[in-house]
């Protein structure tokens, strides 16, 4: 049995902060590997234009390169149609049971998972890995969220202790459609690959 996390997101583009989430993750929990899943077609996404899948998916692959642990799937962008995360855990528990899963989130989503598609799916299908806030009477709220959660889908919820960053890839598409560097935010092979492609350019998102 491997003990297997799940970076779940849009990764459009992929920046430091999921990284940094995936990594405290590996090391903390001692997950044998950290997958990043690109979703295919992200049902909450509907707002805004979201890149090609392969797009996302090669950058993602590009920001992982050479760190310990981290490796990026294709497992949701093979996928039609929508991707949810509760049809995504049944269908990795179906392609490979030995696994255990730990599925990992920032801090916001503990909040938002009950409007989730069957959250108690989610819930129970993979241990939950949250970002800790920072600031500790947030940090008490959280943690009346995880105790509420707990007793309520019989949930296995566990803090990271890691550093926040505030940043979001929202922020940093509008960063490159004005202009502006996202050097300090994104790793390099990501920055290239954006210039390259001419991302973000034309479609403010």
């Amino acid at each position: 049995m491997g003990k297997i996390g799940i970076m779940g997101g849009t990764f459009d583009p992929i920046h430091n902060g999921h990284i940094m989430l995936g990594e405290q993750a590996y090391k903390e929990y001692q997950l044998d590997e950290v997958w990043f899943m690109p979703s295919g077609h992200p049902p909450h996404k509907k707002n805004h234009h979201v890149t090609a899948p392969q797009l996302r998916l090669a950058m993602t692959g590009k920001a992982l390169q050479g760190r310990q642990g981290l490796f990026c799937s294709d497992f949701e962008v093979k996928r039609e149609g929508n991707t949810y995360t509760a049809q995504t855990l049944r269908r990795l528990h179906r392609a490979y049971p030995e696994h255990e899963y730990y599925f990992i989130v920032g801090a916001d989503s503990l909040y938002e998972i009950e409007n989730w598609y069957e959250p108690e799916q989610v819930l129970s299908l993979a241990v939950i890995l949250a970002a800790s806030r920072k600031y500790e009477d947030e940090d008490r709220s959280m943690g009346q969220q995880i105790d509420y959660l707990t007793c309520k889908y019989h949930a296995d919820i566990r803090k990271l202790h890691c550093k926040e960053m505030n940043l979001s890839s929202a922020e940093l598409r509008d960063k490159v459609f004005k202009g502006e560097s996202i050097n300090p935010y994104v790793p390099a092979s990501v920055v290239n690959y954006i210039q390259v492609h001419g991302l973000y350019q034309e479609i403010k998102t």
